[in-house]
């Protein structure tokens, strides 16, 4: 301000602080807040570094529930409701048939098969050890347990050594079908063995399983062989198939005794992975064994060791999934399920060849999904009943 005698004087304190105040509020959105962080406005450029982390963060968020969902369904399956059984062995046909998958996708070296046995219950054993020592529990508590426990591993070497010697001698549509004869082996026993009650919807499904399994396998001739003249049972090039037959049916006759003898072991001990491990134990001694006195040792390439290591994590969980299901669900309608593999391989050959599958290859895998209809609806009704009484 200028006074009449020309001196400047001071502007009054309070009308300069308003002058100031004023300034501050219009260029306040123009500058960055240095306490709070940066202040955004229209003229603001967004910072790269938020740019970005801000899709990463979406990504790592939808990738934890996802991973959040899976764990969650592992751990209700596990968990023992109502059908958690057929659910866990449900589990372990499709991981089987992804091994199959595997093993027809990536091709090694060729391993010998009591090779490939070794590495892969040796796989087993430390796998299940490994488990059975974090989770605290002694496995072989009581003498029943141990018991149980040794004639499980037994009657499961003597199945696997004459499934080898099956599959080595037999065309592999027969081999396949005298293989999945195991659960009708397995109901018998567990009706003997264990006494449990077959019902009539069982039984059908059952049948039905199987027959879809005959019919499934039509094409590649599913009937056990050719009758020569004088009856016996031939190959096409003149081989008899009588011993390998024999040694199926004694194969799938000791695989129903040992699900019968899981299913008593697991119920005994709570621990399902137990039978496993000693499985894994008997199993991976008796073939280095063989595979010292009858055949040379063939030392894999990487992939082809890399795959026998993948094939043996996935048969882990594949046969604790297994024991699991057999230690919450009958005998008759877990064994069932298991033709669930028998259909998911199909599909995955139908999907290779893209073309549209043979009638009867279609009337069979209709068979086979109907038997696991049939289990569920037994499932259901069952509840029903319970819940009416």
């Amino acid at each position: 301000m200028v006074e009449p005698n020309g001196r400047e004087e001071a502007a009054p304190a309070a009308i300069v602080a308003v002058t100031v105040a004023d300034a501050e509020e219009q260029i306040s959105p123009l500058l960055p807040d240095v306490q709070g962080g940066r202040k955004m406005s229209i003229f603001s450029v967004s910072d790269p570094n938020t740019r970005r982390r801000l899709p990463k963060e979406s990504i790592l968020g939808d990738n934890e529930t996802e991973v959040t969902f899976f764990l969650q369904l592992i751990f209700w399956m596990w968990s023992g409701s109502r059908y958690s059984g057929l659910l866990c062995i449900a589990s372990s046909s499709a991981i089987y048939c992804i091994m199959e998958v595997f093993t027809d996708t990536f091709s090694g070296r060729s391993i010998p098969l009591l090779e490939v046995v070794f590495v892969r219950c040796t796989i087993l054993s430390i796998l299940s050890l490994l488990w059975v020592k974090s989770a605290g529990k002694t496995v072989f508590e009581t003498r029943k347990t141990r018991n149980l426990l040794l004639l499980r591993a037994l009657t499961g070497c003597l199945s696997l050594i004459c499934f080898i010697y099956s599959m080595q001698n037999l065309p592999l549509s027969y081999a396949v079908v005298v293989n999945f004869s195991t659960p009708l082996m397995a109901s018998i026993a567990a009706r003997i063995i264990l006494q449990e009650k077959l019902g009539v919807i069982d039984i059908g499904g059952l049948l039905c399983g199987f027959m879809g399994l005959l019919i499934t396998f039509q094409e590649k001739r599913f009937m056990l062989g050719e009758l020569s003249e004088n009856a016996g049972l031939t190959t096409s090039g003149g081989g008899h198939h009588i011993y390998p037959v024999l040694g199926g049916m004694l194969s799938s006759a000791a695989a129903g005794i040992s699900y019968c003898l899981i299913r008593a072991a697991t119920k005994s001990s709570d621990q399902p992975v137990s039978s496993v491990l000693a499985f894994g134990v008997l199993a991976s001694s008796v073939s280095a064994i063989c595979i010292f006195c009858f055949q040379e040792f063939v030392v894999p390439d990487l992939l082809t060791f890399f795959l026998m290591v993948i094939l043996g994590v996935l048969a882990f969980f594949a046969e604790v999934f297994l024991a699991r299901g057999l230690q919450l669900e009958k005998i008759s309608k877990a064994t069932t399920i298991q033709y669930l593999k028998v259909l998911l391989s199909q599909m995955w050959a139908i999907s290779l060849s893209r073309s549209s599958p043979s009638f009867s290859r279609s009337v069979g895998l209709v068979f086979i999904f109907a038997s696991g209809c049939i289990i569920l609806c037994s499932k259901r009704t069952e509840r029903e009943t319970e819940m009416g009484s």
